[in-house]
């Protein structure tokens, strides 16, 4: 039995693409083993957000190839995508497979295995064989993105001859799950590329224009992974506030809400969360439908990116901070206790002081329950990376330290607010903490609980009340009936 190892970098979308291609591999006959065990094939879902996620993807390349010199070394994803170029000319890889091609995994991997045994595989750079109809867009020197507004042409290597794939004509791929290593959570992604081109953002070129998965399938798999046993779906995607904007009739918000009035009634499922929601979708209607929907957690992570206005117009994010501030109040007025989390991005080129300030002013005015926060990294090809005024690192780590403390302290101010009250919580593993072993789970706010049981207490909803701190981002509870 041939066996492979997978890891994986990057966001929820790829987590679910690694599902996908896990199952794909086992369908087949092959053993699936640990990263870090010696294995004839290793699979390194790419990331390409940043500069540092590139460089951690380029790391566990080699570190796969360091392992076994003799295995094959697979990188996938968007990375690929960015700089298939570069990658190419790396002796530790040995396949390249794009972000469209990820269901296919096992044919291509095979079809490689058979063409090396066969001695007919072609070499591309240092012995790169690259499968498939959208395998990697190369952007090396003297190349340049291929961009038309709303859709980017990949230049293609396969097997034969080289390609043009227009990605307005590629359709969402035929991927789905139907069992997860999690039996209480899963991720569905229903949504691929994006069609905003932030001017930092390297995502549109790796991913496409918005692809969207149609509403029967993705019911068919919320059924199929119910069935199996899963309490809590979370919807993902690269831009899931675009949801159905390919389709023929209809706009996002009623695709979405269509979809997320048909999973509520799906018997079995407890629980529905939203992975991220774009701040232009949210109006009073739209919220007062969100707000029908009993099975849909109270918990948005809205993405902000800065609370400045000029910086805003430079990201071209297309609305203001206070357009923000009142799709947030919507939020709050339908969802009082509402989760709100956000990204934002300090040190983005030209940022002043001044309106870094003004950014922190608003972080700290909306009361976030957390700030994902990065420091900006250049993306080659972004017209961000082309601003001749880069902020300094230095400046960059003085910001972001500033807006870590914040959330620090805004977070235990959020989760302070559970403490006596009686909430439900899905429990989901058994932690030791401190020399004991406690049972964890989040709120419906994905505030995280621990309580000491006895019992097993996997995959069940029990109203507890939460007590105190037990670690900064872990409240500890009793639970104050005897349900169990």
């Amino acid at each position: 039995m041939k066996t492979i190892a997978f890891h994986n970098l990057g966001c929820k979308v790829n987590s679910y693409e690694m599902d996908v291609m896990e199952l794909s591999m086992q369908k087949g006959g092959w053993q699936i083993v640990d990263f870090d065990q010696i294995a004839d094939v290793y699979v390194i879902n790419t990331c390409s957000v940043t500069n540092i996620a590139d460089r951690k993807s380029r790391q566990m390349l080699h570190r796969a190839k360091n392992r076994n010199a003799d295995a094959v070394v697979v990188a996938a994803g968007c990375y690929v995508q960015a700089d298939a170029f570069s990658i190419s000319q790396d002796e530790c890889v040995d396949l390249l497979i794009g972000n469209n091609r990820k269901a296919q995994i096992r044919e291509i991997i095979e079809e490689y295995l058979s063409a090396k045994i066969a001695g007919t595989l072609p070499e591309y750079g240092n012995n790169i064989a690259a499968f498939g109809e959208d395998t990697g867009a190369f952007t090396g020197p003297g190349e340049s993105f291929e961009a038309n507004g709303k859709y980017r042409k990949y230049l293609i290597k396969t097997l034969g001859n080289t390609t043009i794939v227009d990605l307005k004509k590629v359709p969402f791929e035929d991927a789905s799950i139907t069992r997860t290593d999690s039996h209480t959570r899963a991720y569905i992604k229903i949504q691929d590329g994006c069609n905003r081109y932030c001017s930092y953002c390297i995502i549109p070129y790796t991913r496409g224009i918005v692809r969207s998965k149609p509403v029967d399938d993705v019911m068919q798999e919320v059924e199929c992974l119910v069935s199996s046993g899963v309490r809590e779906i979370v919807l993902t995607g690269i831009h899931i506030s675009s949801y159905g904007v390919d389709f023929r009739n209809g706009t996002p918000a009623e695709h979405l809400l269509n979809l997320l009035r048909r999973m509520n009634a799906v018997e079995g499922l407890a629980r529905i969360r939203l992975s991220s929601f774009e701040p232009r979708l949210i109006t009073e209607e739209y919220v007062k439908g969100l707000s029908e929907i009993k099975k849909l957690c109270p918990h948005f992570h809205l993405s902000l990116q800065s609370g400045c206005d000029e910086t805003l117009q430079r990201m071209n994010r297309k609305y203001t901070s206070a357009e923000y501030a009142e799709r947030v109040a919507i939020l709050r007025k339908y969802f009082p206790d509402a989760a709100i989390t956000t990204d934002v991005i300090v040190g983005f080129p030209r940022e002043t002081e001044k309106e870094f300030k003004t950014t922190e002013n608003f972080c700290r005015q909306i009361g976030f329950y957390e700030m994902h926060v990065f420091k900006y990294s250049r993306r080659r090809g972004t017209p961000a990376d082309a601003d001749p005024e880069q902020v300094p690192e230095q400046v960059k780590n003085t910001r972001s330290d500033t807006l870590l403390e914040l959330t620090e302290k805004q977070s235990a101010e959020f989760r302070k607010r559970w403490i006596g009250r009686t909430t439900e919580v899905l429990f989901e593993e058994e932690k030791e903490i401190d020399g004991r072993t406690y049972w964890t789970g989040f709120t419906k706010e994905y505030v995280r609980v621990a309580i000491f049981s006895s019992e097993s207490l996997e995959n069940r909803i029990v109203k507890v009340v939460p007590k105190e701190f037990l670690k900064p981002d872990l409240l500890l509870a009793e639970i104050p009936f005897n349900d169990l």
